[in-house]
């Protein structure tokens, strides 16, 4: 359990810093909130309608600026053959940085979720369910982004590639996640679509540190 929690204080402090972190991230998601009413008008009733699109639109392309750097360093220095032969696993390794991951960036970018669905004109009432989503859906987006960022380890264009990668795989909790809040703004059951977005991030949690393991394995050779 030390080297758990060891492996995770580390980790939250390469992901808090990495290529800006969550800093960043939030930075990129108010520029995309605030060009949405100058790329489609100011009018109140547009912006309501684009809103919740547009909110998980932005959460979904901000959880990737921090993905290319998330194996990157450590592979570079010569830590992650370390990690790899540490008590932890390198499952656990890619478990643990995806985490760290959801905590240092997905996490504050839930928050801000909401905020911004209010700023475009979203339903207050529906507010509190679209940070319970964005939390949810960043822990998908985190397990799922640090697959791809392994599967990217080593090549060249790492960030166009784990963009190619991630970017698909997306899609469903923003769908999901778009489609639960419109639900719920119009008074409409949307337990169904949360449940999707939770299943989601589960099978995520589950396949994606194998996954990314084996793509590391390879990496390291």
């Amino acid at each position: 359990m030390s080297a758990l929690v060891l492996l995770f204080r580390r980790e939250f402090g390469l992901a808090w810093g990495r290529g800006g972190g969550a800093i960043l991230a939030l930075a990129f998601f108010a520029s995309i909130t605030a060009l949405t009413p100058l790329t489609v008008g100011s009018e109140p009733e547009r912006l309501a309608a684009l809103a919740i699109g547009s909110s998980w639109l932005a959460l979904a392309l901000s959880n990737l600026l921090s993905l290319e750097r998330m194996f990157e360093r450590d592979f570079e220095d010569g830590a992650l053959d370390q990690l790899a032969l540490g008590p932890v696993g390198l499952v656990g390794v890619c478990a643990v940085k995806a985490l760290a991951q959801w905590v240092a960036v997905g996490l504050p970018l839930a928050v801000a979720a909401p905020i911004a669905a209010a700023a475009l004109g979203a339903p207050d009432a529906i507010l509190p369910l679209a940070l319970m989503a964005a939390v949810i859906g960043g822990l998908g987006f985190a397990f799922t982004g640090m697959m791809g960022a392994a599967l990217a380890l080593g090549s060249r264009r790492g960030g166009m590639l784990i963009a190619v990668v991630v970017l698909p795989l997306f899609a469903p909790p923003a769908i999901f996640g778009a489609g639960t809040l419109a639900a719920a703004a119009q008074g409409l059951p949307w337990v169904g679509g949360l449940a999707l977005i939770a299943a989601w991030a589960l099978f995520s949690a589950v396949i994606s540190p194998m996954v990314a393991a084996f793509s590391v394995r390879d990496a390291l050779g």
